[in-house]
Formats: structure tokens, sequence, C-alpha cells
């Protein structure tokens, strides 16, 4: 996929420059797919809610990282409404720009706008008690997605949890040259979090989906 410093290179900043192009509402987000917004906030919602809670072995409510948020949609409709506080990290500044209004009013308990990628950013030991990675763990490389998920793991509070949420593909790899991103399979995804130390406490396919995009799957990791 990537196999010289000077490809790794090129893969981040056509990333980059592609997102710069995309608009910074809901629909650019999602590809031109925002009408699947409310069935995968409705799934995602399902899908944490099993962790949360008070007690022996429950996922507190304290803060969340919302990883490759663009403009917060996720922040918005399924963190903060879990979530005291939530902190938003992203490549592209102008989308973190609109999230505050966005946001709107809820926009005072987000703790953090951080603008870097996720290849070079370092998480807060011991901050968070969910750390979200949705649809953009393929804009990172094999090694650097392993390191990003160990630095993640040491950002978990106790009983923390790393959600990851992405499409997968039906076998290998498969390379995305407009926005620079790979879609993995399953066995290799699970294999990179094992990779980083972490389990895989629970795992599911997200349904009602359009046919024709990818299969997406969450996976709970501590």
């Amino acid at each position: 996929m990537v196999d010289t410093v000077e490809d790794e290179t090129a893969f981040y900043s056509k990333a980059e420059r592609y997102w710069q192009e995309v608009p910074p509402t809901v629909d650019g987000m999602l590809g031109g797919y925002g009408n699947i917004s409310n069935i995968d906030i409705s799934g995602s919602k399902k899908f944490l809610q099993k962790f949360l809670g008070e007690g022996k072995g429950k996922t507190g409510t304290g803060c969340a990282l919302d990883c490759g948020a663009g403009i917060g949609r996720i922040t918005k409709r399924l963190l903060l409404p879990l979530f005291r506080t939530v902190d938003l990290v992203d490549v592209t500044q102008e989308f973190l720009d609109k999230a505050k209004p966005y946001l709107g009013e809820e926009a005072k308990r987000v703790g953090n706008f951080f603008c870097c990628g996720l290849q070079d950013f370092q998480p807060e030991p011991g901050r968070y008690d969910v750390i979200w990675i949705q649809w953009v763990i393929g804009h990172l490389t094999d090694d650097h997605l392993v390191e990003f998920l160990r630095r993640c793991r040491g950002g978990l509070r106790q009983e923390g949890l790393i959600v990851v949420k992405d499409n997968v593909a039906y076998e290998g790899v498969v390379l995305d040259e407009v926005d620079s991103s790979v879609c993995r399979d399953l066995p290799l995804v699970r294999a990179l979090a094992r990779q980083a130390g972490l389990q895989i406490v629970f795992e599911e396919r997200q349904e009602n989906f359009p046919e024709e995009i990818y299969q997406v799957h969450t996976l709970a990791l501590r």
C-alpha cells in the first residue's frame, strides 16, 4: 500500500487536499450519503449504551474523544447527549471552525478542538471514557494505525473503551485513489487492533445501510 516515506507523505497530503475541497456539511462528511446519518447514529447509540453506566465493569460518561470529527456530526448527535465533555480532533481546520456554530449552545461542553492528523495525535493519558474512531482508520497506514491505537489505549480511563466503526472490504485491502484512503477487510482490522495490545470486547455489523456501500462494522476494544 505505502512502501516508501515518499509514498507515505503523498498518501497523507493527498487526503488532506481532498478534505480541504469537501463542503463542511453533514452531506460532505458522509460523501453524499447524508441521508444515512440517522440510521448510523441510532445504531451507534444502541451499541454504546451496552457499556455505559455506573458500577463495576461499566464505562463512565465523563469525557469522550471524537476522532476524525469533521464538523462534529457524531459529537452533536451521539457523544454530547451521553458524555459531560467531548474533545474533537480533525486534520481540517475549516471543519473544526464550522463545528462551533454547528454544535450551537452545546459547544460550551467541548473541552478541546484539536487540529491534527491522527498519525501525529497524542491523546492525553487517562483522560477519556470513550474514544470514538469512525470512518477515518482508512486514512492511516497500518503501522500508524497500530501506533495510534496504542496511544489511544493510554488515553483511556478505568473501564474506558475504544470504538472503531468503519467500512470493511470483502477481502484484502482496497485503495481509494480519490480520497487517498484504504478499506481493509475485517480479519486485518482485528489483527491490527490485537497488534496494538487491544482485545475485541464486542463487535457487530451496522444494519440498514444502502446495499451499494461497503459493509460497516463496529468494534469495541480495550
